[in-house]
C-alpha cells in the first residue's frame, strides 16, 4: 500500500479491499466493468457489488473518480481533501492521470465565489494538456 493512504486506513469489507488493491496497483484509471472482469475470480460477480465498493472507497477517500473517463484511480496524496476537492492533470496523448496537489490552487478555490456570490463547497477539476514525455 502506498503512503498516501495510510492516513485514511479503515476497515474495508472484503470486496472493498479486493477492488482497492486492484485500483491501487493499476498504472492507469480503471472503469467499473474492467474492475468487474478482473475480480470475478475472487468472488465478486455482480456489477452492483463493484459499484457499492467503488462508492464507499470514493466516500472514504481511498480512490477518486475521473469523471471524463468514467474511471477510478487510487489516491496517493496524504493531504487530499477528497470530500471537497480533487484536481487532476490528464495527458491528451498518453492519457496519464496525475492528482494535483497544490496549496495555492486549494486556497484559491476554497475562497472562490462566482459573479452571483455562489461559494462552492465541492469541486472536481480535470486539466487536459500534454505531459513532459509527450510534448
Amino acid at each position: 500500500m502506498r503512503t498516501g493512504n495510510i492516513n485514511r486506513m479503515q476497515n474495508l469489507s472484503k470486496n472493498q479491499q479486493i477492488i482497492f488493491d486492484l485500483i491501487d496497483k493499476s498504472p492507469e484509471p480503471l472503469k467499473a466493468y474492467a474492475i468487474l472482469f478482473n475480480v470475478q475470480k475472487k468472488g465478486i460477480k455482480a456489477p452492483l457489488q463493484v459499484y457499492r465498493a467503488l462508492d464507499k472507497l470514493v466516500e472514504i477517500g481511498k480512490i477518486h473518480k475521473i469523471e471524463s473517463r468514467n474511471a477510478f484511480i487510487a489516491c496517493h496524496n496524504s493531504s487530499c481533501q477528497v470530500s471537497k476537492a480533487t484536481a487532476f492533470s490528464i495527458c491528451e496523448i498518453c492519457e496519464k492521470v496525475t492528482e494535483i496537489s497544490s496549496v495555492g490552487l486549494s486556497k484559491y478555490l476554497a475562497n472562490f465565489k462566482d459573479k452571483d456570490g455562489m461559494k462552492y463547497n465541492k469541486y472536481n477539476l480535470e486539466f487536459f494538456g500534454l505531459c513532459k514525455k509527450c510534448r
